[in-house]
């Protein structure tokens, strides 16, 4: 299926984006693997050892915007066309809404939303052209409520909801389809990166997300939710029973949610 398909993965360079770049190697895709981590996709590629030279490797910055045509452009020059998009890169976040200054939730979402936005705007009309494409961003399962500390990033997440739902609706009619990633715990470098309220890295890995699938076993389900054209992708364990209590329990979760540490 995903022979000699262009596959563009953001975040490539380390956690999902990375075991993804892997898996779509292994299958005979394309890929075109983005990160601002040059040596982190340097070092992605050659860990597909055989299969290096389907990755070929373009770093930006997702909170940099202003050059994405002209880099999706440069891509299409090369490849001729992209069949899918991969919004993995994101940042996450750890401080209390008080102390998270405006420039801080601005960033979170200039790199979670906007930068998506942003990549998939570029690719889009190349798409509906060869009327054919499948988009997909990464939520969080924090995407689907509010959760403590992470209040910019949990609506970062959730703005990306409303954008790739209507970007399936108004293109369902040109055969592109678009898919919402809602991952619950996986064990990446997420909340090491994660920014706390000046801005500088949490610097550690969570416990829950200690206990999260591994990166490897995620890109397995994301590829097989591509498979059967899910809408939605949930990636995780039992925290994704969460889900379904706040849609059909709102009261539990709320209950549940209020013994979460919050400082």
């Amino acid at each position: 299926m995903f022979t000699g398909k262009v596959v563009w993965i953001t975040g490539a360079s380390s956690g999902i984006g990375e075991a993804l770049v892997k898996e779509f190697s292994r299958l005979g895709a394309v890929i075109i693997a983005s990160s601002q981590d040059m040596a982190g996709l340097e070092r992605v590629k050659e860990a597909c050892k055989e299969k290096s030279e389907l990755v070929h490797l373009v770093p930006f910055d997702l909170s940099e915007t202003t050059e994405i045509v002209s880099l999706v452009d440069k891509q299409l020059s090369i490849h001729s066309r992209i069949d899918y998009l991969l919004n993995i890169g994101g940042i996450s976040q750890r401080a209390r809404i008080e102390e998270t200054p405006l420039w801080l939730d601005r960033k979170i979402f200039e790199i979670n939303f906007f930068g998506t936005v942003a990549l998939s705007k570029a690719v889009l009309p190349h798409m509906i052209r060869q009327k054919s494409g499948h988009i997909l961003a990464t939520s969080s399962i924090s995407g689907r409520f509010g959760f403590p500390l992470r209040s910019a990033y949990s609506a970062s997440k959730q703005a990306l909801h409303g954008f790739i739902e209507t970007l399936y609706l108004e293109n369902k009619i040109n055969n592109i389809r678009a898919s919402v990633i809602i991952p619950g715990r996986v064990r990446t470098s997420i909340s090491f990166n994660a920014l706390e309220s000046d801005g500088k890295p949490h610097g550690k890995l969570d416990a829950g997300q200690a206990k999260g699938v591994s990166p490897e076993e995620a890109a397995r389900t994301i590829i097989n939710g591509i498979i059967r054209n899910k809408r939605e992708i949930l990636v995780g364990k039992s925290e994704l029973l969460m889900l379904y209590i706040r849609r059909f329990l709102p009261w539990l979760f709320f209950r549940i949610a209020d013994k979460i540490k919050n400082t």
